[in-house]
């Protein structure tokens, strides 16, 4: 899987217990406090330690939004690994034995802010791979730490053939099964290489900022719309502080584009070096004239009705 356009933290268990069946009603304690958001379990440095060391932000239990702070390789080392074989990952040109972090565990070492239901894996070129609570449920995605027991100065390099190292991490999946599809795209598995960063977010800020607009926002196409450029172009293309900055194209020039020029956003997401022959992001001439509309319809929900 190419990187340039590839683009919740744990599934939660609800137990109800019936009060009735037992014979007696359910007390409820009105004077109980809020139970206090979970602590981490691994220590968090204020400071970097070594250029290996994990950037973690986004909303940590205890600290400000937005704060800062870093996890030492060897600290990630000493959680509970998981290691298996992958063979389906286009990272690699064949099977590899990989172990790491599941992202389930790593949001509970790290602490997560109960708002915090969303992972955000940030690269070293400002690409980002979200995975919301329903992909981690389906995916079990897990933060790469050896690849055929090496550390990353021993990891194959990049797929795309320019030979960049894919450290200081990666994520990949044991098995990709898409567990949706909308018109001709399928679910896609989030398989970033050249990790940085790892935020733990609150889901609906960071898609709030790309939720469809105006009187044609629920209708079915434009959710479609939504739903394929929520985990695709989300990835590269960013609106405002949120999103990939990876691309120099922010969401509202796609909007601008999907308004006035149909046929040039069509080309464009289908080859875009048909119109800019620099262009890194690689086409999807896969998507049908459907999945097209649904796409610019979406977009389009951004410019006012009777704007350029």
């Amino acid at each position: 899987m190419q990187r340039y356009w590839i683009g919740s933290l744990f599934a939660v268990g609800l137990l109800v217990t019936g009060g009735a069946s037992l014979g007696y009603a359910k007390q409820v304690d009105t004077t109980a406090k809020p139970a206090a958001p979970p602590a981490p379990t691994t220590k968090l440095r204020a400071a970097r330690q070594t250029p290996s060391d994990l950037e973690v932000g986004g909303e940590l239990s205890g600290l400000p939004p937005g704060t800062t702070r870093y996890i030492t390789r060897e600290d990630l080392l000493a959680l509970p690994q998981v290691a298996y074989t992958v063979a389906d990952d286009p990272n690699f040109t064949g099977p590899v034995k990989i172990s790491g972090v599941a992202l389930e565990e790593l949001t509970r070492t790290l602490g997560a802010a109960p708002a915090a239901d969303m992972v955000v894996a940030i690269c070293d070129d400002k690409y980002r791979a979200n995975y919301p609570r329903d992909y981690v449920a389906a995916h079990h995605p897990l933060l790469v730490l050896t690849i055929n027991g090496q550390p990353p100065r021993g990891w194959p390099k990049s797929p795309e053939g320019q030979g960049y190292d894919m450290g200081p991490f990666m994520i990949s999946h044991l098995k990709f099964t898409p567990s949706f599809k909308i018109l001709s795209r399928a679910d896609e598995p989030q398989i970033p290489w050249g990790v940085v960063r790892i935020e733990l977010r609150d889901e609906n800020t960071v898609f709030g900022a790309i939720v469809p607009r105006g009187p044609l926002a629920a209708t079915p196409l434009v959710k479609a719309g939504y739903r394929i450029a929520q985990q695709n172009c989300f990835r590269c293309h960013n609106m405002g502080q949120e999103g990939g900055q990876k691309s120099a194209t922010p969401w509202l020039v796609l909007s601008a584009w999907a308004t006035s020029s149909p046929e040039y956003f069509a080309a464009y997401v289908r080859n875009p070096q048909i119109k800019n022959p620099h262009a890194q992001m690689p086409g999807t001439p896969g998507y049908d004239d459907a999945t097209i509309g649904a796409l610019a319809a979406y977009f389009q929900t951004f410019i006012p009705k009777g704007k350029p």
